[in-house]
């Protein structure tokens, strides 16, 4: 019960004393266990930038069914418009809709780390998250490509 009344930092800090690291036996004390774990950070924020894009990439390459549905609809002057309904599917029980399950566990388990690593206060930990984070958006997130759908109504 001793870990139970320990201090918690709420305020920013350079320390790498007794720096606990999201499990109770992962505590960081010296200066090359605070570059090594800030190292992880980084990498472990720059793969969840990545792990971002490189779902919405598989996502758009499964979804294998596009329906097109057209309907008049009123217009001014007593014209009549086209509306046109663009519809996008996949299966339930497919590979990509449970590869695409597993990959979101895996994001959002990554993420709650990310965000208990940030909830630590300590400085260096900090600018690690951040610092992976920017880097992974700028190295994945270029190819990634905006597609303007012309039968979407709503920009």
């Amino acid at each position: 019960l001793q870990h139970l009344h320990q201090k918690i930092d709420m305020t920013f800090h350079f320390s790498y004393k007794n720096v606990p690291l999201l499990f109770s036996g992962l505590v960081i004390n010296t200066p090359g266990e605070m570059a090594g774990a800030f190292v992880a950070v980084f990498f472990l924020a720059m793969f969840y930038e990545g792990l971002k894009i490189a779902r919405e990439s598989l996502l758009r390459k499964s979804q294998v069914s596009i329906r097109y549905n057209s309907m008049p609809v009123p217009g001014p002057n007593g014209t009549t418009l086209m509306e046109t309904h663009k519809t996008v599917g996949q299966q339930m029980l497919s590979f990509p809709h449970l590869l695409q399950t597993v990959l979101h566990i895996i994001q959002v388990v990554v993420s709650y780390f990310l965000m208990l690593i940030f909830m630590t206060y300590n400085a260096y930990l900090c600018i690690a998250v951040a610092a992976g984070a920017g880097t992974g958006y700028f190295l994945f997130s270029w190819k990634k490509a905006v597609v303007v759908d012309i039968t979407e109504h709503c920009h």
